[in-house]
């Protein structure tokens, strides 16, 4: 299983420049970008992964409603060929709050939105001309969009029910999770993703999973903190139906915390859910979050 870490992109380009340069002198070598409402992170990994050319650089997760998949498309293959072929393109459905509430898109069935999207946005990625006239998703294009001669960057979608699961076992490279536990992972996330990739003749999916990691000996502390800092997940339908599927009242239950024994016997466990990636979130003050990456990192070379 790799191990990875998040890549903060608030902030000037230098000052995450900087901050992926301390990264990888620490040891990581895949790092994992978000897009919520800070810069656009595509662009953002587009320079970084010119300026640090050794490093996996992935999205988790580009929401997908404001982005035509030809844009989407030709801006992953763009940033394939700044950075040299290592991007992870992860993609997401957002959530109705942020969709309809602050851009004022539709939700309206939002698994279907998806797999139109995907029946394009994949063979897009491959450089290949697509023609669809779908219900949530029109799209026609006479050939390669973005850069030709690009390998396709890895497709990933952020997957937790079943009908998205299957999606991404059939159409995708695998999925990218928070706020999933080990157990379901083990039960729900690991079996449909895996049977849909070998109906569809695909090969084994990959299964990024992040989760909120302290390396600490206040456990009780760091798990009131993570409940409060991290509070929103509890309230969003999809994140609430994983908390509730692996039977925790909040974030801190699916968090990794505790020793650095405690927390590596955490991440062999979910290895043997699954999870071919995790990357790991750390959190807490200064003195914790400096131990969950020193401990992250020396896993990265283990």
């Amino acid at each position: 299983m790799l191990i990875s870490t998040g890549l903060d992109t608030d902030g000037s380009i230098d000052e995450t420049i900087a901050k992926a340069t301390a990264l990888q002198d620490q040891g990581f070598r895949s790092m994992w970008a978000s897009q919520i409402f800070g810069p656009d992170t595509l662009t953002v990994l587009a320079v970084v992964g010119r300026e640090l050319p050794m490093l996996n650089l992935g999205t988790a997760v580009i929401p997908i409603q404001p982005r035509h998949p030809a844009m989407l498309a030709a801006q992953a293959r763009t940033v394939q060929d700044s950075i040299g072929g290592t991007l992870s393109l992860g993609i997401g459905l957002s959530h109705q709050v942020v969709v309809e509430g602050l851009w004022g898109l539709s939700f309206d069935r939002p698994a279907h939105h998806m797999r139109e999207y995907l029946e394009v946005l994949a063979p897009m990625l491959r450089g290949e001309a697509v023609h669809q006239r779908g219900t949530k998703v029109t799209a026609i294009t006479q050939g390669a969009v973005g850069p030709k001669s690009v390998q396709a960057p890895s497709l990933l979608v952020a997957a937790l029910g079943p009908v998205m699961l299957k999606s991404a076992g059939q159409l995708t490279d695998g999925t990218c999770l928070w706020m999933t536990g080990q157990k379901t992972i083990a039960t729900h996330v690991t079996p449909i993703l895996t049977a849909a990739a070998s109906e569809a003749g695909r090969p084994a999916p990959r299964i990024v999973c992040a989760l909120p990691v302290a390396v600490t000996n206040d456990i009780a502390g760091a798990r009131d903190r993570i409940n409060e800092q991290l509070a929103l997940y509890g309230t969003l339908p999809s994140y609430k139906a994983m908390l509730d599927k692996e039977g925790v009242s909040g974030p801190a239950g699916v968090s990794l915390i505790g020793s650095k024994e405690q927390v590596t016997h955490l991440i062999g466990e979910l290895g043997e859910a699954g999870v071919t990636e995790f990357s790991g979130a750390a959190t807490g003050n200064a003195a914790e979050r400096e131990a969950t990456l020193d401990l992250l990192a020396s896993l990265v070379a283990a």
